[in-house]
This record gives structure tokens, sequence and C-alpha cells, in this order.
């Protein structure tokens, strides 16, 4: 990994939900969703997900998250897309902490995902997000194959990092 991106990190607009659709669609093995659901995400769980702009402004990196509503201490990492051209350079660490350091995240101190086996990226995004916050990560069935009918998809384990300290999110920025 090359030293961090630099990278404007905002919470995203419904406007920017054809370009969040567009990089889902390049980073495969993320499953893409409807138009309409990064609109909704870019809109309704804009405090919780985040986006990253190049100097151009064009969008390079993104992440869908929410507090599930009976567990308001867990941000819930939905999807993590990184263009091709930053991968690497801890983009994904960045837009996670900016995330956390949100003020509708301070009773966050569990973070929760599920991830494909196969999936070594977001395996070690939340290794790496786990071991700089000295926080313990539980790995567990999440939902089978048969969950997703004869689509093929693999079975999604259930991730979950913490508990770890809010002072841990304000002293351990990805960029340190």
């Amino acid at each position: 990994m090359t030293g961090p991106v630099a990278m404007v990190l905002r919470k995203p607009q419904p406007a920017d939900g054809p370009a969040i659709y567009s990089l889902v669609c390049q980073c495969p093995p993320l499953d893409a969703n409807s138009r309409y659901a990064y609109l909704l995400l870019a809109d309704h769980w804009a405090d919780t997900c985040v986006l990253a702009e190049d100097d151009s402004g064009t969008v390079k990196g993104f992440i869908a998250a929410y507090t599930p509503p009976q567990r308001l201490d867990t941000l819930f990492v939905w999807q993590v897309a990184v263009a091709a051209a930053v991968r690497g350079q801890g983009l994904a660490q960045q837009m996670l902490d900016a995330i956390l350091q949100r003020p509708v995240c301070a009773f966050v101190r569990h973070v929760e995902a599920t991830v494909t086996p196969d999936n070594t990226a977001s395996a070690r995004l939340f290794q790496g997000f786990a071991r700089r916050r000295a926080a313990p990560v539980h790995t567990g069935s999440g939902y089978p194959a048969s969950c997703f009918g004869d689509s093929g998809h693999a079975e999604e384990l259930l991730w979950r990092i913490g508990p770890f300290s809010r002072q841990s999110v304000q002293e351990n920025p990805a960029a340190a």
C-alpha cells in the first residue's frame, strides 16, 4: 500500500446517484443495486455514507453504511467501492474513518459487514480497522447462499468489530 490518497470526502447527494452506480458497476465482485437505491442512499442515509472525489470532481470512492434501527451502537457497512486507479492507497480506511467521526456516529462502538469468503480486499479493510483500534474481530454466520436464491451468490460471513472507544476513532485516522 502506498501513502493515503488525497480526496475530498463528503456526504453524498441525490445527484451523485448515477456516478455512485457507475463506480459500483466497475468494482466487481460488488452487486450493483438499482440506480434508485443509490439515489436513496445519497438522500436518506447520507449522514452514514461517504463519497470520495478527486480534485476534478470525479467520484473515486463510496461507502454505503447505516445504523440498524435496533442497534444504534453499530455501523453496518453495506458496500465499499474504490476506483481501480486509487486502490491500495488507504482510501477505504479514510472513508470509513470519515463516517465514524461524524456526530451521527457518536454512539457507534461496533462496525459490522457481511463479506463473501473470497473478498480479500474487504477482509484486509476490516482487519486493518480493527487492528488500528485494538478491537476484537468476530466472524460468523451471516447469510447462507440459499438466501440469494438460485443466483449463484456465495455465502456472506458476518464480520463484527468492536467494541472500540470513541477516542480510538478520533486518535487513529487512516492517514496515521
